[in-house]
């Protein structure tokens, strides 16, 4: 049997000693990435509240000047999209603005981008959308075809020489986009039935500029 010299320092580590260090180093390494997540959860977290702050004070911005007025006007309080029927401003099967569509729109633009591109909110919206949407009757290229055509006309209807200058105008133009969605977003009535004249409609709809970062850290904040 070799015994250890009187003197001599053994150097060697068991093996149970070598894996209660292992595992102390990891549950501290462990807490430390918890507390790091933790923190990082509640910075989102914050982030979330301000973009839904945002959100809420634009959407009442939009209610208490359209709310109350005489155009024919429907104001989603979840998303603050703004929906009017498509025969406000377009006879059937075409793309070409009504007068009173024109008169519609002449009142509705300069109050809409003076709320939406005020100071206030401007750096935090990334994009203004017109959307054109169709009932379900006719094929799914005709209908994608004419919500486009549709969206457009309003878009071009904005920039001519026809629609008088508001002080938006100029900037409004690094945010403005137009789609055609067809039939692919059908509205319900009260009932919960396909309801093809409210489906029939323009949509004047914003995102802000952390919309989708911010559905994603909602999910995962949710599922902590």
């Amino acid at each position: 049997m070799k015994y250890q010299k009187r003197g001599e320092i053994n150097y060697w580590m068991s093996y149970s000693d070598l894996m209660s260090a292992m595992l102390m180093i990891f549950a501290l390494l462990l807490t430390l990435v918890i507390l790091d997540y933790r923190e990082l959860l509640e910075q989102k977290e914050k982030e979330i509240e301000e973009v839904i702050s945002v959100k809420t004070e634009i959407i009442k911005a939009l209610t208490e000047a359209f709310g109350e007025s005489n155009l024919s006007i429907e104001i989603d309080q979840q998303t603050g999209a703004i929906r009017f029927p498509g025969s406000v401003l377009f006879e059937t099967n075409s793309a070409e603005i009504s007068d009173e569509g024109k008169v519609f729109l002449l009142e509705f633009i300069p109050k809409y981008l003076g709320i939406l591109l005020q100071e206030r909110f401007r750096d935090e919206i990334s994009t203004i959308i017109i959307e054109g949407h169709t009932d379900n009757k006719g094929t799914y290229l005709y209908n994608m075809e004419l919500s486009q055509e549709r969206a457009y006309s309003v878009l071009k209807f904005i920039y001519s020489n026809e629609f008088p200058n508001f002080s938006e105008r100029e900037l409004s133009q690094k945010y403005i986009t137009a789609n055609g969605r067809g039939f692919n977003q059908p509205l319900m009535n009260e009932k919960g039935e396909y309801d093809p004249d409210r489906s029939r409609r323009v949509e004047f709809l914003f995102r802000l500029k952390d919309d989708e970062a911010i559905k994603a850290i909602e999910k995962l904040v949710k599922e902590k």
